[in-house]
């Protein structure tokens, strides 16, 4: 039998694993200096569970199975639905808010032939138990945050509202279904099908216009007194109110530069109520990231609590590391360290360890082989543990030079501190 890789999933191996968990670090520390604790979850949820948070749709995407009891599961599609159950079971009685974080991955169903990847990782926080403009503010600061840390340079933060558009469907009235279609097409960022939606004959002239318009709004403030006049038109105005202050917070910190107002964004998932935020890279045709605030999620399951969060994308923001020539410069290899007997090896190993090196051991290797498997390494030496001393080797693998009591400083961090680049 030939083993094979399940469709939609795949193996990471080696370098760029270490990128992986070199970026999601980095982001994980992040987040940590902003006094958010780590939250794990399983792997699968009962489906009921992540239907009634998500609010449908999951017929399609969710990963289903019965388990020998008989329950209905899937595997977790995002974290938001994970992450409020917790809350509103293992920390109801936890005073709030709460400051989660977290790095998991998710699992999505696609059908077959689209070539779409079912198994992504997701990173991202919650923000659960405050509200208003400054909780938004945190969430969109920590998201630019998070991406510099990974060392992305160039980014855009776009930020909006599912308010404006549910308060102009409501104002135009109609039947659900017609309001279900403005929705999915804002979501889909299907903007002839709004115009044809718009195009009701007996829709109000400034809603219409106001449909037909705000979603193509983005940018700084003067899109913000744009989308209001259109709103205000409406008398919708107060939809825009927090995220009016959230711009003007970010503004007074400085922090525009890297954020534009989009009034196109309309999340997936139907829970998002207010603030929506995504993340975009140049080249990169995909959001990195995605979020808002879904202040009804946790009624859902008997804790009413407003929440906000966002996840980044872990692949997509590789693939935009490597467009900006920003992936991680990964620690080399400092040696790797032979001899014929293997007490010998690792008790030499825990020396250079305990001195900061990064070794890597081969009992019973010695001679020419030695230096094969260092230069196969990539390691910057070839060391021998011999006789109860420790040896460089030359390049036939015998002994060089005597390494002393005191070990010096690993090769990485002596060319470091030459000016070298090391991650």
């Amino acid at each position: 039998m030939q083993p094979v890789t399940p469709r939609g999933f795949r193996d990471v191996l080696f370098a760029e694993a270490r990128e992986r968990e070199v970026v999601t670090a980095a982001i994980a520390a992040a987040f940590s200096s902003w006094g958010y604790e780590p939250v794990e979850t399983p792997v699968a949820e009962e489906f009921g569970t992540l239907e009634a948070g998500a609010g449908g749709g999951l017929d399609q995407t969710a990963f289903r199975f019965f388990d020998l009891d008989g329950s209905l599961l899937a595997l977790r599609p995002e974290m938001t639905v994970p992450i409020a159950r917790v809350v509103a079971s293992r920390l109801a009685e936890v005073p709030g808010p709460h400051r989660i974080r977290y790095a998991a991955p998710v699992f999505r169903e696609h059908a077959s032939l689209r070539g779409q990847a079912r198994e992504f990782t997701q990173i991202g926080i919650e923000l659960v138990g405050a509200h208003g403009p400054s909780a938004d503010t945190e969430v969109v600061l920590l998201l630019i945050a998070a991406l510099e840390a990974a060392g992305l340079s160039e980014f855009t933060v776009g930020i909006g509202t599912a308010e404006v558009l549910r308060a102009l469907l409501e104002r135009a009235g109609g039947t659900e279904e017609w309001k279900a279609a403005g929705i999915a097409a804002a979501q889909n960022r299907n903007l002839v099908e709004l115009d044809r939606l718009a195009a009701r004959d007996d829709l109000d002239p400034a809603v219409a216009r106001a449909l037909r318009e705000v979603p193509r709004i983005r940018g700084g403030a003067e899109a913000l007194v744009k989308a209001s006049a259109l709103a205000d038109a409406c008398g919708c105005g107060d939809a825009l109110a927090d995220l009016s202050e959230t711009w003007q917070t970010l503004d007074s910190l400085g922090q525009t530069a890297r954020v534009q107002l989009d009034f196109g964004i309309m999340r997936s998932f139907g829970y998002y109520t207010g603030l929506q935020v995504e993340a975009y890279a140049p080249g990169l045709g995909l959001p990195l990231a995605g979020g808002g605030r879904y202040d009804g999620v946790l009624s859902t399951f008997g804790h009413a609590a407003p929440a906000a969060g966002f996840a980044l994308g872990l692949e997509r923001l590789m693939i935009a590391l490597a467009e900006q020539d920003a992936s991680p410069r990964l620690e080399p290899l400092d040696a790797v360290l032979g001899g014929a007997e293997a007490v010998a090896v690792f008790t030499q190993a825990a020396r250079l360890r305990d001195a900061g090196w990064r070794v890597r051991v081969a009992p019973g290797v010695t001679g020419v082989a030695l230096v094969r498997e260092a230069d196969a390494r990539v390691a910057a030496e070839a060391l021998l543990a011999e006789g109860g001393m420790l040896y460089r080797a030359d390049r036939a693998g015998e002994p060089a030079s005597i390494l002393g009591d005191v070990l010096p400083e690993p090769p990485r961090r002596s060319w470091a501190a030459r000016g070298g680049e090391v991650g």
